[in-house]
């Protein structure tokens, strides 16, 4: 809502200035305008009952869910990958937004007013920023991993300590590149004569020195926070997922991968008889009895799980992000919105693109329970903790621990002869048994 908007519609705006001289007359003109603006404007509409309720949804499931993430990596040993690592970092940056930005922007949007004051007018939008960097270093970081992982084994090797220095470095680097976003937002009122009397219809926004400035920011943020990363990440993801569903199965030798075939059905085999080979859209995969072993196999489904959840996770961020993105470039850019007639309309919009964005932080914790076993079990043993009570709690807590330790001490123990030699001794003796006599 701009000013010539307001004065148009608010009561008695047609009257000459000089009508309210009396002191008594223009504090009721401007107790009338104020009941106006929260009949009117401020005290929010049905569709944005559904919204609230929307904000509230997604402020419950994306605190609990990105928790459960970061309790499920920091209690199992077994969970600290570098992949997870990363994850964590991603759930971290949600509950930044979610805790410090969601309630702001839900009172902003549902208001169309700014009570938080000057300081909090620049530390707001700052950490929406920073959390949108993070995201998608966090993101690009990833792809960047596994793409070395499964197509470029030995040019890089990733470790845990690399990966927590890429989070530093990740965080460093969103705190120093949103800075100008923190320099340019200053408050303002809409109607300067009630600037004193009500916070009602103040406006938190970007005051720059010219009009190339915005422009140019604006056109660099979308291009380095969401445009050049999705392409990149899309191009590793696809060879990505060509390397793992190809015959040469990286990480394995040509014995190996010559001798597995694919498989479908409720189990592994599902019922296929050994040696026949099932079509490429097949679920699964399977070996032939004695040839390829059975830790290559399940490391290359492991992989491919993760592809695919990793997958997910970057389509529902570019999805999300895509209508603030564009209506962002469309406002600051291009100034399609400064004389648009439909202006309820168009608040729709950015309100409904605002919500998307926390969506995403609620939606993240969804995909790994469904795609991802380990972090599935871990929320359900979260959820059983809360309703059995915190004895039993303990209890299985330390079942789990005794089971993780002995099986840590046989994994142990069988080290003495190394993996390789055995894989390489089962191929040949498999190799040996099939020439025939």
């Amino acid at each position: 809502m701009d000013r010539a908007q307001l004065n148009a519609s608010a009561p008695g705006a047609s009257e000459p200035n000089g009508t309210a001289q009396a002191g008594g007359a223009h504090s009721d003109y401007e107790e009338e305008i104020l009941r106006y603006l929260w009949k009117e404007y401020l005290f929010p509409r049905q569709y944005e009952w559904v919204l609230i309720a929307g904000y509230i949804f997604v402020f419950v499931v994306a605190l609990t869910g990105n928790i459960l993430v970061c309790l499920a990596v920091w209690r199992n040993h077994h969970m600290r990958t570098v992949t997870n690592y990363f994850i964590v970092n991603l759930s971290l940056a949600d509950l930044l937004v979610t805790a410090i930005c969601l309630p702001v922007s839900l009172v902003v949007d549902i208001t169309e007013s700014w009570f938080f004051g000057q300081t909090l007018c620049k530390v707001i939008p700052y950490l929406q920023t920073v959390s949108v960097s993070v995201s998608v270093l966090t993101l690009s970081f990833i792809a960047l991993d596994r793409w070395y992982a499964i197509c470029h084994p030995l040019m890089f090797k990733s470790t845990a300590r690399r990966a927590r220095n890429s989070i530093v470095l990740i965080w460093l680097l969103s705190l120093a590149i949103m800075v100008p976003q923190a320099v340019v937002m200053e408050t303002s009122s809409m109607i300067p004569e009630l600037a004193n009397r009500t916070q009602l219809l103040s406006v938190c926004e970007e005051r720059w020195g010219g009009e190339v400035y915005p422009r140019v920011y604006h056109v660099c943020f979308f291009l380095v926070t969401y445009l050049a990363p999705l392409c990149l990440m899309f191009m590793a993801y696809f060879q990505i997922f060509r390397k793992l569903w190809s015959r040469q199965i990286p990480g394995a030798s040509g014995a190996v991968s010559r001798k597995w075939v694919r498989g479908a059905g409720s189990s592994d085999d599902g019922g296929q008889a050994p040696g026949v080979e099932r079509p490429s859209g097949s679920a699964g995969l399977v070996a032939r009895p004695g040839t390829a072993p059975s830790a290559e196999v399940k490391q290359l489904r492991a992989r491919r799980k993760t592809a695919k959840m990793l997958l997910v996770v970057l389509l529902v961020f570019s999805l999300c992000y895509l209508p603030i993105s564009v209506l962002n470039v469309l406002k600051r850019v291009s100034g399609v919105f400064d004389n648009a007639g439909d202006r309820e309309a168009i608040y729709a919009w950015f309100t409904f693109s605002h919500w998307l964005v926390y969506a995403n932080s609620a939606a993240n914790p969804i995909i790994y329970n469904f795609l991802s076993g380990k972090f599935r079990g871990e929320f359900k043993a979260a959820f059983s903790c809360c309703f059995r009570g915190l004895r039993r709690c303990r209890g299985a807590e330390a079942r789990r621990l005794a089971r993780t330790t002995s099986q840590k001490s046989l994994t142990n123990g069988s080290k003495s002869e190394p993996l390789s030699s055995r894989v390489s001794e089962h191929v040949v003796l498999s190799s040996v048994r099939a020439v025939p006599s």
